[in-house]
């Protein structure tokens, strides 16, 4: 018989599995397009397949990969709050398209209005996100009033990176159309990916705590620690690569190797917190909840 807390346990990993199946699922579409194509012809970006057949999936995975990582409860309060971050940047770089079409496509994809695109979709996800905010606002205040000995001010943090982020993004929009459409993607996918090695090198030092605490022998070496180190080594190597010898695919590379190694480090972290949810030293009781939890988890 499944006791009311492993529902909860139950729903947590399949959220965490559905971004791997995500993950899979883009690099599945961007293989397919590539075996349609000259071996030799690839785009020049992840992004830039936008403007090919894998567009839907392109979309539709980061907007679910978004909503995933805002919705899962981070391990300590800055993990959660640079997930939340890159939750609310994963839409942007799915709406907003790269300026560059590239010029390997199996077949010709008709992009329409690009800007009359970004447009409708962007003032969609604003008008979404403006009374979540609010929403996050109420809840924080609630729980202040009910939980005064649990509440903490990286309630307020919490809440004002998201209106920060999500403000600057909708000022922007209205006050530079142009130059939203222009560079918005690449100003939301360089701060989403700068949260996500964060979060492996938060989790590499929280799992050397861990061991640390526990003392446990023969303990397994830190594999975030590998993976984090690796998040930073690997795309510094190829940045320097292309300044020295020049190298059109770059960015794809890099893109890639970030998105391999996060799903790397999502299927090692699914593993150890399987049957916790989440690492804390506090005995559950005491865990204290997100400040940027979805509505529905109210």
């Amino acid at each position: 018989m499944t006791v009311p807390g492993e529902y909860s346990i139950k729903t947590y990993r399949y959220l965490r599995m559905a971004m791997v199946a995500m993950i899979v699922l883009l690099g599945a579409a961007v293989v397919i397009e590539w075996s349609k194509t000259d071996p030799s012809c690839l785009q020049t970006s992840i992004s830039a397949y936008y403007y090919t057949p894998v567009r839907a999936i392109f979309v539709g995975a980061l907007i679910t990969i978004g909503v995933c990582m805002v919705v899962l409860k981070g391990n300590t309060e800055p993990e959660d709050i640079l997930l939340n971050v890159a939750g609310i940047l994963a839409p942007a770089v799915a709406l907003v398209p790269t300026p560059g079409r590239g010029t390997c496509h199996s077949v010709p994809v008709a992009l329409g209005d690009a800007a009359a695109n970004v447009a409708n979709n962007m003032l969609a996800l604003f008008i979404v996100g403006v009374p979540c905010l609010i929403l996050t606002a109420v809840f924080i205040v609630r729980d202040r009033i009910k939980n005064p000995g649990r509440w903490t001010p990286m309630y307020l943090v919490g809440l004002g990176v998201a209106v920060l982020i999500f403000g600057g993004g909708l000022v922007w929009f209205f006050a530079d159309r142009s130059g939203f459409i222009g560079h918005a993607h690449y100003a939301a996918a360089i701060v989403m990916f700068v949260c996500i090695v964060a979060v492996v090198l938060l989790n590499a030092e929280q799992f050397r705590r861990k061991q640390r605490k526990h003392a446990v022998p023969h303990s397994p070496a830190n594999r975030y620690s590998v993976i984090a180190i690796a998040m930073v080594v690997v795309p510094l190597l190829m940045v320097l690569w292309k300044k020295l010898f020049g190298w059109d695919h770059a960015v794809l590379w890099i893109e890639g190797t970030l998105i391999v190694l996060f799903a790397a480090f999502w299927i090692s972290q699914t593993q150890e917190l399987w049957n916790d949810g989440i690492r804390q030293e506090l005995p559950r009781s005491q865990a204290t909840p997100s400040p940027l939890r979805s509505s529905a988890a109210e």
